[in-house]
């Protein structure tokens, strides 16, 4: 059964990806537009479903859901999180989940890989001056990229994709994580190091924290106070890991740069002071999947109901340990 709203349908299951999942299982002809129970065909027709292939609009999986699909053995979701709509009663059941949050990583870490080079070279502050005083602007009193610290506040998918990616740059990378050890950091071909050292030592610092309650403001005035004159805040993971008015001092006061796909609130209000400085590039939350990209999610999560149809295991399970940590 599919369980995904119309909208992003036809994005996420593209004919390729359609036709991959035909061929692969019976998809059933009935799809909830409410709750799972609310309609009853959807209802009538969860004891027969096997897999449900979910996605964004999904309404949440409740224990009574997983009650009427008694033959339920996996919830592939193609998307990121899962943790708003999957119970987690779903893993006491003995239900695979997997998430395709992996596929979502991937263009957020390319995004992040660009700013941070772009960055290295002050090329959004430079661009913004060219533009204002209608003349170019002189590179030579802004740092390069050789040998810049930069420093990943955490150790997500994304973040792990981003230090993978910056091996074959000449920089030196720092990260920090709470559920990390130095050994898994030196794998990742980076310097464990604790939050404020992060900070202290990074020329350029890019935040990819999970939204939680504790990470709310976690980036805080003391932290963005330990950053060197000069430095670069990226935040492509959501706008509320920084403190807003801490970033917005900083930034109008031009002691640090930003670059941010994600703010608090977002979109900032038309009158916000960031939308008009030179030291900060905003882009309206662009770094995740768009456009044909999406079509990666369907394909992992297709990707995963292949490798279930054959009894091989899933390459993007989701546990329930996970899940705690997740967004």
């Amino acid at each position: 059964m599919l369980a995904l709203n119309d909208a992003s349908r036809a994005r996420v299951l593209v004919p390729a990806v359609r036709a991959r999942l035909d061929a692969v299982a019976t998809v059933l002809p009935v799809s909830p537009r409410g709750g799972f129970l609310d309609d009853p065909a959807v209802a009538a027709a969860l004891p027969e479903v096997d897999v449900l292939l979910t996605g964004w609009g999904c309404p949440k999986i409740t224990p009574e859901v997983l009650d009427a699909a008694p033959k339920l053995q996996a919830i592939l979701h193609a998307a990121g999180s899962v943790k708003s709509i999957v119970d987690p009663s779903a893993f006491d059941r003995g239900i695979q989940v997997s998430s395709a949050a992996f596929a979502n990583a991937l263009p957020v870490a390319e995004f992040t890989v660009a700013a941070i080079v772009l960055s290295g070279k002050r090329a959004f502050r430079l661009a913004a001056q060219y533009r204002i005083e209608r003349s170019k602007a002189d590179p030579h009193g802004m740092p390069g990229s050789y040998g810049t610290t930069v420093g990943l506040l955490g150790a997500s998918r994304i973040a792990r994709l981003v230090a993978d990616r910056l091996r074959t740059y000449d920089l030196k990378v720092l990260i920090s994580d709470p559920y990390l050890n130095a050994d898994e950091a030196a794998g990742l071909g980076a310097e464990l190091v604790s939050n404020d050292e992060l900070f202290r030592r990074s020329d350029i610092l890019s935040v990819h924290a999970p939204l939680l309650p504790e990470t709310v403001g976690l980036v805080d005035a003391h932290l963005l106070g330990l950053l060197k004159d000069g430095s670069v805040v990226i935040n492509t993971a959501r706008g509320k890991i920084i403190d807003a008015a801490a970033l917005e001092r900083e930034c109008v006061s031009g002691r640090l740069d930003a670059v941010l796909d994600v703010t608090d609130p977002e979109p900032l209000p038309a009158d916000s002071p960031l939308l008009d400085l030179p030291n900060v590039f905003i882009t309206p939350h662009v770094a995740g999947a768009v456009g044909n990209e999406i079509a990666r999610l369907g394909e992992l999560a297709v990707s995963e109901l292949e490798h279930l149809a054959a009894g091989r295991p899933l390459q993007h399970a989701i546990s329930p340990t996970e899940i705690a940590r997740l967004a």
